[in-house]
């Protein structure tokens, strides 16, 4: 893969016995790709209660949640070609994304205050995504409902496919997305994690 975040890898061929020379070259990297403006992506990968996310993001916004069920090597994979191979892992330009979610997983936060980058979702897709936030925190819907809010009350099978391929998962609420008869449903991240999800709001 023809991206920036592989550099390390390659240096730590180099130097397998000296994490700590590898921890400040990464470091030297880092700061030089962003004086240079040459960084487009920036990731890091967090622990939370659904497993390790993945989170990226470019000068708009947060442009990617990953589960790790989704691969993460491929996520990135999918960002270099789709947007650019300029990508670093450079978790400074995460801190607030990472603090926002953690606040979340606390209990403490139910809205983001995040920028986010949409570029990833288009048409019907992203306008189903956009009024995804109107369900309020610990509320759920189902599909039909969702498929009227997005202006298209038949297409009930195609906001299953938006919530499905949502680049913004968590933060997005695709979770609080559910069946008519009020089954949980699919969820890209898992069975489990929406239930942990759905819970978590419950509780709060």
């Amino acid at each position: 893969m023809n991206t920036v975040q592989h550099v390390p890898a390659m240096l730590r061929t180099a130097l397998p016995c000296d994490p700590q020379r590898l921890a400040r070259l990464h470091e030297q990297l880092a700061a030089t790709v962003e004086d240079a403006a040459l960084l487009d992506i920036a990731y890091r990968i967090i622990d939370s209660p659904v497993g390790r996310l993945l989170l990226a993001s470019t000068d708009a916004g947060l442009v990617r949640v990953a589960y790790e069920r989704e691969d993460h090597d491929r996520v990135l994979d999918e960002l270099a070609t789709r947007i650019s191979p300029r990508i670093l892992e450079y978790p400074e330009r995460l801190d607030d994304a990472a603090r926002e979610l953690d606040e979340y997983f606390a209990g403490v936060r139910r809205t983001f205050d995040l920028d986010l980058d949409w570029r990833l979702a288009s048409g019907f897709r992203a306008t189903v995504l956009h009024h995804l936030p109107e369900i309020q925190y610990g509320r759920t819907a189902s599909y039909a409902a969702v498929a009227r809010l997005a202006g298209s009350p038949k297409a009930v099978r195609a906001v299953g496919s938006a919530c499905a391929s949502n680049p913004l998962p968590v933060v997005v609420p695709c979770h609080r997305v559910v069946r008519a008869d009020g089954t949980i449903g699919g969820y890209l991240g898992g069975s489990a994690a929406k239930e942990t999800l759905l819970g978590l709001e419950a509780a709060a």
